[in-house]
């Protein structure tokens, strides 16, 4: 682990008002509990919190980073030389209008299904259990069982690289399997709208449960067994499968789940997803994630495509090989 940051970075430029956290250590802030120090983190959770700091930051030209719940995120050992800010609300800040759904971005996507569910509205109940907040979803078109939230995206207030805000429509985030344009842009989301259809909250709760279930039986608890849920996007379809296909079935035919670097290593029950163990490092799972690329494209000729970033400096980078990295 890198040693605590010397300097703080330009917080004297900052609003008083602001929640700043100097020296934060970023493992924190993300589901694998990975990560060194940034220079200081800024708690946002509200729009109006997100825009003033935002601008307050493009002004002063103090270079930043915004993360969400971080649960599609591998930090450097090394930390961040930067400002962080993060963009999450513990209570949901969402409001309902006829059949629409205007949330902040900041709020947990599953906080949003659980609402819709209560509200009697169909559209987003596929999304429960995904970590994560709306705007991190939105941002790599989040989805399950063939669905994604881009299907049900009204529209969106962002804020563009000079800190204005404009609001947007679905074409214009250009959506695709577990993609946005916003991924290539320093774009950022601060609110969306949802459109929604009627359903039977009776029904949608059974739904609910049932997915949670499933869920709980396939996937770690990030508590005991920090992770990032699948690492990899499933395979786009071929001219001998229609359909996608799992990364976990072809990773596991790799013989994936028996390998191990450090003190990362694959979960048991799902090839798709690494996991932290005792002193596991990010440099680890990095290097454990290009091991596990590297089996699938010897057996069976196919290059899988990261669903999870990495931030930061790391070893062994390939220079064909550097998408997803901040």
């Amino acid at each position: 682990m890198a040693a605590v940051p010397g300097s703080a970075g330009p917080l004297h430029l900052l609003s008083p008002d602001m929640n700043i956290k100097p020296h934060a250590l970023l493992s924190a802030y993300t589901t694998f509990q990975l990560g060194g120090y940034c220079q200081s983190l800024i708690e946002c959770t509200t729009p109006d919190e997100l825009i003033q700091t935002i601008q307050k930051l493009k002004k002063d030209n103090t270079p930043f980073l915004l993360i969400g719940g971080g649960s599609n995120l591998v930090i450097s050992d090394h930390g961040l030389d930067t400002t962080i800010i993060r963009y999450v609300s513990a209570t949901p800040l969402i409001e309902r209008k006829d059949n629409d759904i205007i949330v902040s971005a900041s709020s947990i996507l599953d906080d949003l299904a659980l609402f819709c569910v209560d509200e009697g509205l169909s559209g987003l109940n596929y999304t429960t259990g995904i970590p994560g907040t709306v705007g991190g979803a939105v941002v790599g078109n989040a989805g399950a069982w063939g669905k994604q939230v881009g299907d049900v995206l009204k529209s969106a207030i962002i804020l563009d690289d000079q800190g204005k805000t404009k609001t947007v429509g679905p074409d214009y985030f250009a959506f695709s399997y577990r993609h946005s344009r916003l991924k290539e842009t320093n774009e950022i989301i601060v609110s969306v709208t949802f459109t929604m259809a009627p359903g039977d909250p009776i029904a949608l709760a059974k739904e609910r449960a049932e997915t949670l279930k499933i869920r709980a039986e396939k996937h770690p608890d990030t508590q005991t067994q920090p992770c990032a849920g699948s690492f990899f996007r499933n395979i786009e379809p071929t001219s001998k499968a229609e359909r996608r296909q799992s990364s976990g079935g072809f990773l596991e035919d790799a013989g994936a789940k028996n390998l191990k670097v450090g003190g990362a290593y694959v979960f048991d029950k799902h090839a798709n997803i690494i996991i932290k163990g005792p002193k596991a490092t990010s440099q680890d799972v990095f290097d454990l994630h290009l091991k596990m690329m590297d089996a699938v494209k010897k057996k069976f000729g196919l290059q899988l495509v990261r669903e999870v970033r990495f931030a930061g400096k790391f070893n062994n980078t390939r220079q064909a090989d550097n998408q997803g990295f901040w």
